[in-house]
């Protein structure tokens, strides 16, 4: 007999969340691209350059073998991990066994849910950046843990203040998540604020989660929080082929830490997936042998790009820190603008270009506005076109 009264609802765990702004965003985008408005995009950090040539050759030559379409192992083939540890070594200078101490991940999404799942009861305390990735909100509020946030502001550089961190209740503190060169800022650490961090972790029993996928855009000396010593003890490194090798659609990135941390991950991840398509991984870890050389001309293209990412900053009244690293530009919105996200709006629809609000990076964030490289240079030339047509309309 059926329960007419009865109603299927969802779990209460998505009552805590929303949809992902840039998924809700892009559809209205692509919407107004329907109706033929042409909008410029300047919004996510996706990259629009290809990997390198080797890359893609490796994964069609890999996928034409017979045996290149069976499930494959959770930890990703012997080859991956082994790229990633020699990458670790080369360009960051740590050490690190490929065997135990290396987890291939189907991007750092992934990578955030599974150490959130392998840390985190319901009930335990995390702490979060504001303004910070909205991913570590919204997974640490999925597996139901408290949300704690320390300020990042502009005065200090973006660092967190230790007095604010040793105020917070730090005995329900379980995990701590940081992001250098920190996204949406731009702020590059310091080698003294990670050994900061790591004595702070160690001190509170808290696992230090870095997110790291930034650390080869603009940015001449790539560092590793797992540099400061003993830091592998208490802390989780993430690092990502997304930006640094243009294979954000390859879903490609890896975690980590000691034996100890990645075994625990690897229980959630092995009965989550079933392991990577092995071409993509033979792919991989070609990209990781590429020489200096990928880097610096990719380098090239971006700070290309800045030049006029910088131009129209300034055109839109925007001051910003020159001293940011990574694939974004982020800005301070001029004191008479009523509100970040009131500002992007206003270019989305009456200039046509697409600037994220920083308000979706938390309360931090309000007052800024984020712009994507990830546009070549004659959009971005076009964007600041029309950017400076706005407001030379506006002032008439």
């Amino acid at each position: 007999m059926s329960n007419s009264n009865k109603k299927i609802v969802p779990a209460r765990r998505l009552d805590s969340v929303k949809e992902y702004y840039f998924s809700r965003k892009l559809r209205e985008i692509a919407d107004l691209n329907a109706k033929g408005m042409d909008i410029i995009s300047l919004g996510i950090g996706g990259p629009d350059l290809p990997p390198h040539q080797t890359v893609i050759d490796t994964l069609v030559t890999e996928a034409a073998k017979p045996d290149a379409h069976s499930y494959q192992p959770f930890m990703g083939l012997p080859e991956l991990r082994q790229g990633f540890a020699d990458w670790y070594k080369k360009h960051y200078g740590v050490t690190l066994d490929p065997q135990s101490e290396i987890l291939p991940l189907i991007g750092s999404k992934e990578g955030i849910l599974h150490t959130s799942l392998a840390f985190l009861n319901p009930g335990d305390g995390v702490l979060l950046p504001n303004p910070g990735y909205p991913t570590y909100t919204s997974v640490s509020k999925l597996v139901e843990a408290e949300t704690f946030y320390y300020d990042l502001k502009e005065e200090k550089g973006w660092m967190p203040d230790f007095d604010q961190l040793e105020s917070m209740p730090l005995d329900k503190i379980k995990l701590m998540w940081i992001n250098y060169p920190h996204m949406p800022t731009g702020a590059q650490a310091t080698m003294e604020l990670f050994e900061k961090i790591v004595t702070f972790g160690k001190k509170h029993n808290i696992v230090i989660a870095h997110d790291n996928p930034y650390s080869f855009i603009l940015n001449d000396h790539p560092i590793s929080l797992l540099q400061v010593p003993g830091a592998l003890d208490i802390a989780i490194e993430m690092n990502s082929l997304s930006k640094s090798h243009n294979m954000a659609g390859w879903r490609m990135a890896m975690l980590a830490s000691n034996k100890e941390f990645v075994s625990w991950i690897v229980k959630v991840k092995s009965n989550v997936d079933s392991g990577r398509f092995k071409p993509v991984m033979k792919a991989a870890a070609e990209a990781l042998a590429l020489p200096d050389s990928w880097y610096a001309d990719l380098n090239r293209q971006y700070a290309s790009r800045r030049k006029i990412a910088e131009k129209i900053m300034t055109a839109m009244g925007c001051s910003f820190m020159p001293s940011q690293k990574g694939m974004f530009l982020w800005g301070r919105i001029p004191d008479s603008a009523e509100s970040a996200e009131k500002m992007a709006d206003e270019i989305l629809y009456n200039a046509r270009v697409f600037v994220t609000p920083g308000f979706i990076f938390g309360s931090n964030g309000d007052r800024y506005i984020r712009i994507s490289l990830c546009a070549n240079e004659e959009n971005l030339e076009r964007a600041l076109k029309r950017i400076q047509s706005l407001k030379e309309n506006n002032h008439e």
